[in-house]
Parts: C-alpha cells; sequence; structure tokens
C-alpha cells in the first residue's frame, strides 16, 4: 500500500511540473521549465530570424505592428511580479517587452545584463501617464521620480509570447 502511495504521489508530482495552460487566442504556454528550456518562459519558440534591436527599430518604421524575434540587452526587469522587462535599443533608448495576457512571468531577480530573446508583436503605442507611474513603480523608482511623469509618451513597446534568458 506504501508503494502504492509513493507512486502515486509521485506520479502526481510530475503531472502538475508539466502543465500547460492556454491563452485567449489558443497558444499553448507552459507554466513549468524542463530540464533543457530552464531559462525559456511563456510559448516555446525557435530562434529563426532573430532581429537586433536596432534592426527591429528599422523594421517596425513605417508600419503599425510587427511580428518578429529579437535579440536584446536587459536593461531593468519588474520586482514586483517580473511581468515586464525593459530592453535596450540601438539609439541608448529602452523598449518595455511585456507578456500577453500575464501567461508567464520572468524571475523576480535583477536580470539587467542579461541577453534575453522574445517572440512576438513590435508596435508603437502612447503610454498614458498612470501606465507609466505604475511601471515606475513596479522598478522601485522614488515618490518624487514618479511624481515627475506628469505626460503621455509615445514608444516602441513589444507583447511578447516566450522568452528566452541567456
Amino acid at each position: 500500500m506504501k508503494k502504492l502511495f509513493a507512486l502515486l504521489l509521485a506520479a502526481a508530482v510530475l503531472q502538475s511540473c508539466s502543465q500547460t495552460s492556454t491563452t485567449n487566442e489558443g497558444q499553448e504556454i507552459t507554466t513549468a521549465a524542463t530540464e533543457t528550456d530552464a531559462n525559456t518562459y511563456g510559448a516555446s519558440f525557435t530562434e529563426d530570424n532573430v532581429l537586433s534591436a536596432g534592426q527591429l527599430q528599422q523594421a517596425v518604421s513605417g508600419n503599425d505592428s510587427i511580428q518578429a524575434t529579437v535579440a536584446a540587452e536587459i536593461v531593468q526587469s519588474c520586482q514586483s511580479k517580473g511581468c515586464w522587462m525593459d530592453v535596450k535599443l540601438e539609439d541608448g533608448s529602452t523598449m518595455k517587452v511585456t507578456f500577453r495576457d500575464y501567461g508567464f512571468f520572468l524571475p523576480v531577480e535583477d536580470l539587467s545584463g542579461k541577453t534575453a530573446v522574445f517572440t512576438g508583436i513590435a508596435r508603437h503605442e502612447v503610454i498614458s501617464v498612470d501606465d507609466q507611474r505604475h511601471f515606475a513603480e513596479d522598478a522601485g523608482k522614488s515618490a518624487e521620480e514618479i511624481a515627475a511623469i506628469t505626460q503621455p509618451r509615445e514608444e516602441l513597446r513589444f507583447v511578447a509570447d516566450g522568452v528566452k534568458l541567456k
């Protein structure tokens, strides 16, 4: 009886470690990484036709949005839940990368300086004062820095379906 219980417990643990969920678009999102994809979050993807941050800026210029896979250096990430990251663009600015439907999160640790490869949709968006302040709060900015945000801002944004940390 003890062996049967141990076997059932082991099977339940293995099953829970490989669960997946589905986004509104029907795309499967992995909720737990395996040994071979321990640094992959969200949907798995192949690293084909990967653009640099500079190539992405050129490709999205003149378009509403584009589907792309991009490699860029992480400047900072959400220290609250791991729900976004800012990556360095070629012109020295940053691009906010969020994760489709909050379907996955990155580790809540300092990821700055690491390279991320991510796939999804890039587009120019107007970011409200409230959203800018929310992200500044998540990043641990001071009350003075948050209060200094008073104007909406247009910027390049990216909604990722999957992220690989290098």
